[in-house]
């Protein structure tokens, strides 16, 4: 699907963009957020700067899935997660093979808590997400975040699942699991790590 270009403002420095641009030709910070490592290590007024340009430009175009991504991480970064949430079903409308959005979509909707606290209907959601990331791209971390639902929900409240937890974090470790996957995956989801994972 081909991407409609946009008018948009640096967000770090208000220099004159377009959505085709990766760097800004002044400041050669990034104007399209694309994954939330862009976003990681920004302050939260910082984020805040980035968020209103999105938003800005997203009244011209509301549909466009790109901005909506970049939109997506800022709030998930903020911990404004049913605005991410929001923003990652409409990125995920307009481009269905992005597996990462798929992947932070899913974070999202644990909303800062350990997945044993959510609800059902929720982990089920984060499911879907989580098999369409891995079917789009059989990434490491995608099997750890499943290995980490299938523990935190379902292992610890006895519930019997397929795969096991063990069995996702196998498929994790197969598939090249790093640290800082790790490391990454509890920085967002803002939990502590478990210590059997």
């Amino acid at each position: 699907m081909s991407q409609q270009v946009l008018n948009l403002t640096c967000p770090s420095c208000g220099a004159p963009a377009s959505t085709t641009d990766k760097n800004c030709v002044y400041c050669e910070r990034e104007i399209v957020i694309s994954s939330f490592s862009s976003v990681s290590k920004m302050l939260p007024s910082e984020v805040t700067k980035y968020a209103n340009v999105y938003k800005k430009t997203l009244a011209q175009s509301p549909r466009d899935g790109e901005l909506n991504n970049s939109l997506a991480m800022c709030y998930l970064k903020l911990r404004l997660y049913d605005k991410a949430s929001i923003s990652f079903d409409t990125a995920i409308e307009a481009n269905v093979d992005n597996s990462e959005t798929y992947f932070y979509a899913a974070i999202c909707l644990l909303k800062g808590q350990k997945a044993f606290l959510s609800l059902r209907p929720i982990i089920d959601r984060i499911e879907e997400y989580i098999n369409a990331a891995i079917m789009i791209e059989p990434k490491a971390i995608y099997y750890y975040f499943q290995a980490y639902i299938k523990y935190d929900y379902y292992s610890r409240k006895f519930f019997n699942t397929s795969p096991t937890y063990q069995e996702a974090y196998q498929q994790a470790i197969d598939a090249g699991l790093s640290d800082c996957d790790i490391e990454q995956i509890y920085s967002v989801m803002g939990v502590a790590r478990p210590e059997c994972l």
